[in-house]
């Protein structure tokens, strides 16, 4: 049996480099532990951080296929976040001129959260702590 110890990051391929890297930084409020350019790909590679702790690797390419959201389709469904104020969390989104889904009440745990979508479409869930 192997041992994990926790998620180290999650990867993410975007179209529009300069936006995903303003959703993830200016809108979600991530920070840049290195940017990257390797000129052999013609590709950055950002890492980002939440709280200190290393979450996402953000990845531009040359034209990559746009992921399929709706319908879902395999493989990776959402990203989530644990936030403090669901409604405060949701007014910042939509000031920053995203949409969201209206906030909704999570029948199993009764936590309100809702979602959004980066630039790529990605949903992205807030969940309240």
């Amino acid at each position: 049996m192997i041992t994990l110890n926790k998620v180290h990051h999650i990867a993410i391929i975007c179209a529009d480099y300069s936006k995903s890297k303003h959703f993830y930084i200016d809108t979600l409020g991530l920070t840049i532990i290195q940017e990257i350019y390797r000129k052999n790909r013609d590709s950055y590679k950002l890492d980002l951080a939440l709280n200190g702790n290393f979450i996402i690797e953000l990845f531009s390419f040359p034209n990559p296929p746009k992921r399929i959201s709706r319908p879902e389709a395999a493989g990776l469904r959402h990203l989530a976040f644990e936030v403090n104020d669901i409604q405060e969390t949701r007014n910042h989104i939509l000031e920053q001129g995203y949409e969201t889904e209206e906030i909704r009440i999570d029948e199993f745990t009764q936590k309100r959260f809702f979602f959004t979508a980066d630039p790529d479409n990605t949903p992205v869930e807030f969940y309240e702590k």
